[in-house]
């Protein structure tokens, strides 16, 4: 097919959005829920499981903050917040994905802990920031106790100063963290109180790169997150995934009502734990712990797309992130190639190009579509592409891939 009508393909199909600057254990210890293994092991085969078609996925709510960025929308609103979450919510999207912290563990030094009092907290960075006269002041979010962590930012009460919080960028500057709609830092019991029920959470389970986590502490840190979850989710769905790969297998074990997903770069960043570094080790990872699916840097993805196959074949479910889910094209080649869904910083923009691309086109004899999205039918079918337009929208994509 020429390219021509390929573009016009893309054009029809959504509303192109711009690339931003976006970064990419005994029971009897243990207090058990239902829902969770008594033995602490689940053989049992996963529930079958499939989002609820081409899903949007609001990445730690409305949006990832970048403060150093030029674009606004990276400080819209506070990310990992209440105020975040219920932003996102106002948009036509399935889930949204916050961090969990859940823990550091020196066996020196038995550091039990999720907040240092076994309360799961969500937030995204490992360490955290504060300033007081003139000197940053730096801990780790897994040392403090909950009444500690909650003293960062603003507070609840009006009448309340809390400390200013600082974030560490990548280069290594820390900046004060201001956003123009600000929010206190919530823990994972006022998430499930608080956010707008209809919508999903993919709980990212947060663990250090650095550190080598012992089974018993694993179990510890995992079981507190499940209580909370257990108590308060009710019929709200829930995604776990995890960068750590004992720790997705681990949860996967510890029950079997809710899907869990092995996250990797996919070869973008490379570890010492070679579990972690191509997509053919991570369907290795869900096959061996029955987990249900894979979330995935999108690039690594686009450099070897015959893994969507492989991914497929194995009954696994394939979501993926990245800074190019913020870019409308590359959504549409993930819904084309029968990704399942992205998370995306630029909530509104995605989900409306993907509300424009699930458009039925219509025939000669029916009206066009109204501009008022909520007028519109999502369409039932997936677009149909050669493959020669697909190797013309893989070539595009990889020189995004390159700037």
């Amino acid at each position: 097919m020429p390219r021509i009508r390929c573009e016009q393909n893309l054009k029809l199909a959504l509303r192109t959005v711009l690339v931003a600057d976006v970064p990419s254990l005994p029971d009897s210890v243990y207090g058990l829920s239902d829902g969770m293994s008594p033995s602490g092991l689940d053989l049992s085969e996963p529930k079958p499981f499939k989002m609820p078609g081409f899903s949007v996925i609001g990445h730690r709510g409305n949006g990832m903050n970048v403060l150093q960025s030029s674009d606004r929308r990276t400080r819209g609103f506070k990310e990992n917040s209440i105020l975040s979450f219920n932003s996102a919510a106002k948009f036509p999207i399935d889930f949204i994905e916050f961090d969990v912290q859940v823990g550091f563990f020196e066996s020196s030094l038995k550091l039990w802990s999720v907040t240092k009092d076994d309360c799961p907290v969500i937030f995204h960075d490992d360490f955290i920031y504060s300033q007081e006269n003139g000197i940053v002041n730096e801990s780790r979010v897994t040392d403090l106790s909950l009444s500690e962590f909650l003293l960062y930012g603003p507070q609840k009460e009006a009448e309340k100063t809390g400390k200013t919080l600082m974030r560490k960028s990548k280069e290594g500057q820390v900046l004060k963290w201001e956003v123009d709609s600000d929010d206190p830092l919530c823990t994972l019991q006022e998430a499930f109180e608080r956010v707008e029920h209809s919508l999903g959470f993919n709980i990212e389970l947060k663990f250090d790169n650095q550190v080598v986590y012992e089974r018993e502490f694993l179990v510890h840190v995992l079981r507190t997150v499940l209580q909370v979850v257990f108590d308060y989710a009710q019929d709200r769905p829930v995604i776990f995934s995890s960068f750590q790969p004992d720790a997705a297998q681990l949860v996967r074990e510890l029950q079997n009502t809710y899907p869990v997903f092995f996250l990797t770069n996919a070869g973008n960043q490379m570890f010492k734990d070679e579990r972690r570094n191509s997509l053919e080790e991570a369907i290795k990872v869900c096959l061996e712990g029955k987990l249900q699916g894979i979330v995935s840097e999108v690039k690594g993805v686009f450099r070897n797309p015959s893994a969507i196959a492989k991914i497929k074949e194995s009954n696994l479910s394939l979501l993926t992130y990245g800074k190019l889910n913020n870019v409308g094209e590359a959504v549409y080649m993930q819904y084309v190639m029968g990704i399942e869904g992205v998370i995306v910083d630029f909530v509104e923009e995605i989900s409306e190009s993907v509300t424009l691309m699930m458009i039925r086109p219509p025939s000669p004899s029916s009206p066009l579509p109204s501009p008022d999205l909520k007028d519109n039918v999502a369409a039932i079918t997936r677009p149909e592409f050669s493959q020669k337009e697909i190797d013309f929208l893989l070539k595009f994509l990889s020189q995004l891939i390159q700037h």
